[in-house]
């Protein structure tokens, strides 16, 4: 069932994600296009609005996650092409171009098993895009979140994050050379999404768990979101001062932001 204005709830949901947006039009601007002939794997899709936006730039894609209940979420809008997935990839060797894997490494007890996995699967050249949360004593809202409870398990996380230099680590040892690497998602934008996951997690979910790998910070169903319809509604409303409020980021050119970005290169 789709809302009155026929956006799929997963869409009327990204267009006030500041944090989402940003992190597809990073993609866009770093990759340009993809050859509409190259086979990309997007490991991770979770609900499937960050894979419906970035499958734009062209390319024969595979959607994957680890639960079928994300799965059937996402193929609400990514439609077909859905895989599940465990430990290991089932793909072919050096079959693929792209890999993404976006906001996956932190969920998993062995990452680095994933990153030799995503290798094996990659063609000679191919290329990796990460993304994942940022560690480190000096991220100030990393501390508030737990503070108020926000502990890396609410998120379904693993770990809190990687500091861009152990990532960078982690994926050259995988056999990869690090093309770009880069941080987004800097203080105010940051602070506003957790400002909003700290409300839905404490006022709106309350106790009740959930058991998705990707947590309980945002809603994880059309049921949920009309559920909440009024706070929705409220939170239309007072966008556009968030909006604002992130706007102040461009101050902050020379601090690095809670989230990081690479993109690698087999070798």
């Amino acid at each position: 069932m789709q809302k009155e204005n026929n956006n799929p709830w997963q869409i009327e949901l990204f267009k006030y994600s500041y944090m989402k947006k940003e992190k597809v039009n990073l993609i866009k601007r770093s990759l340009k296009k993809i050859d509409n002939n190259s086979k990309v794997i997007d490991i991770g899709c979770r609900q499937g609005v960050v894979s419906y936006f970035i499958r734009e730039l062209g390319g024969k894609w595979l959607h994957c996650d680890t639960e079928m209940e994300t799965l059937k979420t996402a193929s609400s809008i990514l439609k077909k092409n859905i895989v599940r997935i465990g430990e290991s990839l089932p793909f072919k060797r050096e079959s693929a171009d792209y890999v993404f894997s976006l906001d996956i490494l932190e969920h998993l007890d062995n990452d680095k098993a994933l990153l030799n996995e995503i290798n094996g699967v990659l063609k000679s050249g191919g290329k990796i895009i990460i993304s994942t949360p940022i560690s480190g004593k000096f991220f100030l809202l990393n501390k508030i979140k737990l503070l108020f409870g926000m502990k890396p398990e609410v998120y379904g996380h693993k770990r809190e994050g990687y500091s861009l230099k152990k990532l960078n680590k982690m994926v050259e040892d995988s056999g990869f050379k690090v093309l770009k690497s880069t941080t987004y998602s800097k203080f105010f934008t940051e602070l506003v999404e957790l400002s909003l996951n700290i409300i839905f997690v404490k006022f709106i979910k309350g106790k009740k768990k959930s058991q998705l790998r990707t947590g309980s910070i945002s809603p994880e169903s059309e049921d949920e979101l009309k559920g909440n319809k009024k706070i929705y509604f409220l939170y239309k409303v007072i966008y556009p001062f968030f909006r604002i409020v992130t706007l102040l980021d461009r101050l902050l050119f020379f601090k690095t932001g809670y989230a990081t970005f690479i993109i690698a290169e087999k070798e």
